[in-house]
């Protein structure tokens, strides 16, 4: 998984697997969805991501199982 925010257009695109991207859907004006074949979603696009996220406040945690 890939986390990338992109300061100069303030777009933060997740990725969440690295596959063959089969179908892209806007969800909203400010949100696209990037679809595998099997319809699975592969990456998430928010555009305008510091007034619709905590981007500053960006932490991970792994948790055990």
């Amino acid at each position: 998984m890939k986390i990338k925010y992109f300061q100069d257009s303030d777009t933060l695109y997740i990725e969440l697997r690295v596959t063959d991207v089969a179908e892209t859907r806007d969800l909203d004006e400010n949100t696209i969805v990037d679809l595998d074949h099997e319809g699975q979603i592969c990456a998430i696009t928010f555009e305008h991501a510091s007034q619709r996220t905590d981007i500053p406040d960006f932490s991970f945690e792994q948790v055990a199982a």
